[in-house]
């Protein structure tokens, strides 16, 4: 299986760069996926943000969040969220939440 090595850790992940297993997630793994995938030297308060809300969503609906619902939620505009996931919310912000793959995402 595929894996990324960050600062010494090795987190398996698919072939698109999702967490293998994804109930292995925590605030480390979202660091050490941020550093390497989306080139996130630190996490903000603003990234915490969206990424507790992804995760909460998940939780709690068992599917990733549409994109204007994570809008709604944060008070973030699109733009703002792709500022801080610079390969988007699907991709990025989902990544480093430790969701699998969304449906529909390319």
């Amino acid at each position: 299986m595929p894996h990324i090595e960050v600062d010494g850790k090795r987190i398996e992940v698919n072939e698109e760069g999702f967490l293998a297993h994804p109930e292995e997630w925590n605030e480390e793994t979202a660091r050490l996926l941020a550093k390497a995938e989306e080139g996130l030297e630190a996490l903000t308060a603003e990234h915490w943000a969206v990424v507790r809300f992804i995760r909460e969503y998940y939780m709690e609906k068992n599917l990733a969040p549409m994109v204007r619902k994570m809008c709604q939620a944060t008070g973030f505009p699109l733009m703002k969220i792709y500022d801080l996931f610079p390969s988007g919310p699907a991709k990025g912000a989902c990544k480093v939440a430790g969701l699998p793959k969304p449906d529909g995402c390319v």
